[in-house]
C-alpha cells in the first residue's frame, strides 16, 4: 500500500506491467517506457506491432532477445533518466533500439551510447519494427501465437488510455514537444470510438483521455461539420458505459460545453488543464494565453454547472524573469481558484526552448524556495477538500488488492498522479476493476480511508 507522493513530476510514467508466455524457441523483446501516459500508448502499440509478428513480450531483461527504451526528451532530467535507462539496458542485456521523444535527437543519444542498435523518433513504428527485425528476425507461429483483441496493454485490465491524437500546435517558448511530435493530427471520431468500444468490451471500465491538446482534437481537419469536434466525442464515448475521464484539456471558451455532460453522468466531473501560471506577464513570456482572472470566471460557471467538478492542474515555478510579486500573484490565485489536484515542477532549460534565451533566469536555491511554498499552500487546500469528503458515500474503483488494503480511486483521481481511497478492512473479497460504494472515515493530505457502506 502506497501513499500518492506530493511532489509529482508530470514527465515520469508508470512502469510497464508485461506478463506473457512464451513457447520454446520463440524470439523475446523487452520494453522500457518512460515518459508520460502518451508515450506508452506508443509503446503498447509497438508491442502490439510485435506481438502479431510472433515475438514474446520479455517483462525483464535476461529473458529478452533484445530490449526497446521508449525515452522522454521533455525536460533536461527526463533526457538524463532516458540516458541512464538506455546504459541499465546496453549493461544488462547488450541488445538496444531506443525510440521516443529524445529520438528526435540521435546524436545525443549515441554520443552518450555509441552501441545502440537504433534510434528512431516518436510514433515512428515502421522504423522500430525494422529495427526489431535486423536485430532479432522474427518466427511467428499462427497457430499459438494469438493477439488479444485489445492488443498488448501495460495498464491494469480494467482502465486503459486513450490517444485521440497526435501532436500541438501550440508555441509555449518552455516546451520542444512540437518539434519533436509536429503539428496536430487529429485521429478519425469512428476510429477512436471503435478502439473504445473494443476497450470497453474487453473489460475497461475506465477510459483516460489523452492527446497533446485534447480540446482542440478535430481542429486540423478540413471542412469539418463541427468548430469543436471534441465535444460529440466525448458525448459518444460516454456511451459506452464506462468512466470517461479527459487529461491535457486546454481552457478553450468550448470546454464549457463540456460540462453539461459532467453533470449529467456521460463523463466523469474531472478537467485536468495546464494553467503552468497566473501573472499576465509571466504567461505572456511563456507565450500562453494571459487571462487569469477570466479563468477564476470560467472555473466558478463550471462549478455552478456542476458542483462535483474536480480540477487538477500543473504549475510551472521559477520560470525566467519571474519576480517575488508574480509568485505571490500565484499563490494568491491559487487561493482563490482552490484547485482539487495540483502538481508543480520547477523551471528548466530544455535543448532547444525558446525559453533558453529569456534574460533574467531565477536561481535554483530561489526555485527550491517557491517551489516549497508552493506545494505547502496546495497541500493545504487539498487536505481541506478531503477532509469535507469525510462521511459521504463515494463510489470507486479497486485498482489493487493486497494483504493490507484495496487501493481504490474515486471519480475524483487519476491513476498514478492523483489521490488514492485506501479499504482495510472487510476488503479481502474485493478485486481489481470492481466498483464499489465506500463511507469516508479519514482523510489525509492527499489520500482517503473508507470503508464498505
Amino acid at each position: 500500500m502506497s501513499q500518492n507522493p506530493p511532489n509529482l513530476r508530470p514527465d515520469i510514467a508508470p512502469a510497464p506491467r508485461l506478463s506473457d508466455t512464451r513457447r520454446p524457441g520463440q524470439p523475446a523483446i523487452g520494453m522500457v517506457s518512460l515518459g508520460c501516459p502518451k508515450a506508452l500508448v506508443d509503446s503498447e502499440r509497438i508491442l502490439t506491432r510485435l506481438r502479431a509478428e510472433g515475438y514474446a513480450i520479455s517483462p525483464d531483461y535476461s529473458g529478452a532477445d533484445a530490449v526497446i527504451v521508449n525515452t522522454c526528451g521533455f525536460l533536461d532530467s527526463a533526457k538524463a533518466e532516458s540516458l541512464d535507462a538506455i546504459g541499465e539496458a546496453l549493461s544488462a542485456n547488450g541488445k538496444v533500439i531506443v525510440t521516443g521523444c529524445l529520438g528526435a535527437e540521435p546524436e545525443f543519444i549515441t554520443g552518450a551510447h555509441p552501441k545502440v542498435l537504433a534510434v528512431t523518433g516518436p510514433h515512428q513504428y515502421e522504423q522500430v519494427l525494422d529495427a526489431v527485425h535486423g536485430a532479432v528476425p522474427p518466427d511467428p507461429d499462427p497457430f499459438v501465437d494469438l493477439l488479444p483483441a485489445t492488443g498488448v496493454t501495460l495498464t491494469p485490465r480494467h482502465y486503459s488510455y486513450l490517444k485521440i491524437s497526435e501532436g500541438c500546435n501550440h508555441k509555449c517558448r518552455f516546451c520542444i514537444i512540437p518539434d519533436m511530435r509536429g503539428r496536430l493530427q487529429s485521429r478519425p471520431h469512428r476510429a477512436v470510438l471503435r478502439e473504445a468500444e473494443k476497450l470497453v468490451e474487453a473489460g475497461v471500465k475506465e477510459l483516460l483521455v489523452i492527446s497533446q491538446d485534447t480540446s482542440a482534437y478535430g481542429t486540423d481537419w478540413k471542412d469539418r461539420d463541427e468548430k469543436a469536434p471534441i465535444l460529440s466525442l466525448a458525448r459518444d464515448l460516454g456511451q459506452l458505459g464506462a468512466w470517461v475521464r479527459m487529461h491535457y484539456v486546454y481552457p478553450y471558451p468550448h470546454v464549457r460545453e463540456m460540462i453539461p455532460m459532467m453533470a449529467e453522468g456521460l463523463i466523469l466531473p474531472y478537467l485536468d488543464i495546464p494553467f503552468q501560471h497566473a501573472h499576465p506577464d509571466v504567461l505572456k513570456r511563456m507565450a500562453r494565453p494571459a487571462a487569469a482572472a477570466r479563468t477564476l470566471d470560467e472555473i466558478a460557471a463550471w462549478r455552478r454547472d456542476c458542483p462535483e467538478i474536480v480540477l487538477r492542474s500543473t504549475f510551472i515555478v521559477g520560470y525566467p524573469g519571474e519576480t517575488e510579486a508574480e509568485f505571490q500573484t500565484l499563490l494568491d490565485w491559487l487561493d482563490e481558484a482552490q484547485l482539487d489536484r495540483v502538481g508543480c515542477f520547477r523551471y528548466e532549460n530544455v535543448a532547444g526552448a525558446r525559453s533558453n534565451a529569456l534574460p533574467d533566469h531565477v536561481p535554483d536555491e530561489v526555485k527550491d524556495e517557491r517551489w516549497h511554498r508552493f506545494m505547502e499552500k496546495a497541500q493545504a487546500i487539498s487536505e481541506a477538500k478531503l477532509a469535507a469528503r469525510v462521511g459521504q458515500r463515494i463510489e470507486v474503483i479497486v485498482d489493487e488488492v493486497d494483504d493490507e488494503a484495496a487501493t481504490c480511486r474515486t471519480r475524483a483521481d487519476a491513476p498514478e498522479i492523483d489521490g488514492n481511497l485506501f479499504i482495510d478492512e472487510g476488503f479481502e473479497a474485493l478485486s481489481p476493476g470492481q466498483i464499489v460504494t465506500v463511507e469516508v472515515d479519514e482523510a489525509g493530505e492527499y489520500d482517503l480511508w473508507g470503508r464498505l457502506a
